[in-house]
């Protein structure tokens, strides 16, 4: 990853206390000499104060012109005490790209200067002290400042990589549940296929039984016609669930057997044939719902009992189904999470997200949850008209 894709843009508040660090790390070293610069010196006071001030405003760009800077700065911090500031942050910031062949060559360069600035450029107050101390203070300083700014880079591109990693885990996440319910629509343009296909093949027998038959009575004509009519109300009915559905893909329009009400229990049956400890209770009657909300409450609990075959295989599920005209249908379908899984709930599936795509396009309302007793909650509401 290049630097410039995990270096941080700064705020106003980064500015400020970068500054002030400058100021302190600038102001603790002038304030040793300014008073004999002032006495002995004063065209070096000024000179000192004016490579600060051109210090401070290069510093701005150091992260445009790395090397450039860093150059500058330690060059003038050999006679300039006011520009150790700038220097130090410039030295930190190069480090942080983390690029040997630039760190090398400025880290040397920073330590001559600073040897030479100390050999040449100190005050006779200055002079008294050790040169291998004073050459062990400047190696130790500036390996801890390029130590620092190469922590600071592989922190900061670090951090870059699992944002960017969580970006890319959020699109993929967002593609499967997009995925899921454009199957799901898909499934229901297949059923709904062959729905209309039914419809529109009895209307077209009962109008051809009206144009080439001339023995009909009256009242078995207004019979044929009644039947068109009722026919062609049911497929307008059941053709507005399919408005907004996109097909995609070449075998979309493959028909599939409609599944209905009536066969709720057979589901049932065969969960408990593949050995899952079921209770089932239906308080209404299956054959009076709507074909529509028919075939998607038996998706509901398909899809229900998949889910709890998949993560709880041997725990005991509980499936409660009630309403009527008036409330609607509720299912509730109820497991205990594993015991494997301590307390977390299951991984949630596509399955819930296609089922709740089709829910939705009935005008329902779907939630699953986990209650405090670690119970798996799925609640399933459909209104009883379409």
């Amino acid at each position: 990853m290049k630097p410039e894709q995990y270096q941080p843009p700064l705020t106003w508040a980064g500015h400020a206390w970068r500054l002030a660090l400058m100021l302190l790390v600038s102001a603790a070293v002038f304030s040793t000499r300014a008073g004999y610069l002032w006495n002995e010196v004063r065209w070096w006071f000024f000179a000192d104060l004016a490579l600060g001030v051109a210090s401070y405003t290069a510093v701005w760009w150091r992260r445009r012109y790395p090397v450039a800077v860093t150059v500058f700065t330690n060059l003038a911090g050999i006679v300039s005490t006011t520009s150790l500031g700038p220097a130090t942050l410039s030295l930190v910031s190069m480090a942080t790209r983390r690029r040997w062949v630039e760190i090398i060559p400025l880290t040397l360069l920073c330590v001559v200067a600073n040897v030479v600035a100390s050999q040449f450029f100190s005050t006779p107050a200055e002079e008294d002290d050790p040169a291998l101390v004073v050459y062990a203070v400047i190696a130790a300083l500036t390996a801890a400042m390029v130590s620092w700014g190469m922590y600071i880079g592989s922190r900061r591109e670090l951090l870059a990589s699992w944002q960017a990693r969580a970006l890319a885990s959020e699109a993929e996440q967002q593609a499967k549940v997009q995925q899921a319910r454009s199957l799901e629509r898909a499934r229901i343009a297949r059923e709904m296929h062959d729905i209309l296909a039914h419809r529109i093949s009895a209307m077209s027998m009962s109008a051809g039984a009206l144009a080439y038959r001339t023995d009909l009575t009256g009242e078995q004509v207004r019979e044929t016609a009644r039947t068109i009519q009722e026919t062609s109300h049911l497929a307008l009915t059941e053709l507005r669930e399919v408005l907004g559905v996109l097909r995609e893909g070449p075998g979309d329009a493959a028909p599939e057997e409609p599944q209905n009400a009536p066969e709720l229990m057979a589901l049932v049956d065969e969960a408990q044939r593949l050995g899952m400890r079921v209770d089932a209770r239906c308080e209404i009657d299956p054959a009076a719902l709507p074909p529509t909300i028919a075939r998607t409450l038996y998706r509901c609990v398909q899809e229900a009992l998949t889910n709890a075959r998949r993560h709880s295989p041997s725990a005991p599920v509980t499936m409660h189904i009630r309403g009527g005209p008036d409330h609607g249908v509720d299912l509730l379908v109820e497991n205990p999470l594993p015991l494997t899984a301590g307390a977390a709930s299951p991984a949630p599936g596509y399955g819930l997200v296609g089922l709740a795509e089709r829910v939705g396009l009935h005008g329902g309302r779907q939630s699953a949850t986990v209650s405090d007793d670690k119970r798996f909650l799925l609640h399933v509401w459909l209104p009883w008209q379409s």
